[in-house]
């Protein structure tokens, strides 16, 4: 195959095994009649498509991997309620809002906030919150 120069080719992957029988019952998983032309047009393009079955597949392993690069060593030495406090400011709680989840009083909030910035050794509630996420305390969207 010959292409010119800043010229990419269009390719349209089919999928075998379970899809197959979709694609040639005319039926996607959701039950809606899929249009092989349509994908057809869509790649030709220059666009992508994915079928929801392999968005998922690839969004889970996506999530096995990130999930597997982790490093919890900064949470080693807090306690199960200090863990919880950070996962809450992480979600960008405030002092006020993670002591009625937690049922605590706000000074308690705090003081809990206070130790996490000395034990974690970050200087302001936005680092925490950037530890929050890279120890996988929290996860996007949750």
């Amino acid at each position: 195959m010959t292409t010119t120069p800043g010229h990419h080719p269009r390719t349209l992957h089919l999928p075998t095994g379970e899809t197959v029988t979709i694609l040639a019952s005319g039926r996607d998983t959701g039950g809606e009649p899929t249009d092989l032309r349509s994908a057809i047009r869509v790649v030709a393009a220059g666009e992508s498509l994915l079928s929801p079955a392999v968005t998922g597949t690839v969004l889970r392993s996506l999530a096995d991997r990130l999930r597997a690069t982790v490093d919890d060593a900064p949470l080693q030495g807090l306690t199960e309620r200090e863990r919880e406090v950070l996962a809450l400011v992480g979600r960008g709680r405030s002092n006020e809002e993670i002591a009625r989840e937690l049922f605590l009083s706000p000074a308690t909030a705090r003081t809990y906030v206070s130790r996490l910035l000395a034990k974690l050794g970050a200087r302001d509630r936005a680092r925490l919150v950037v530890l929050a996420y890279e120890t996988g305390l929290v996860v996007p969207g949750t």
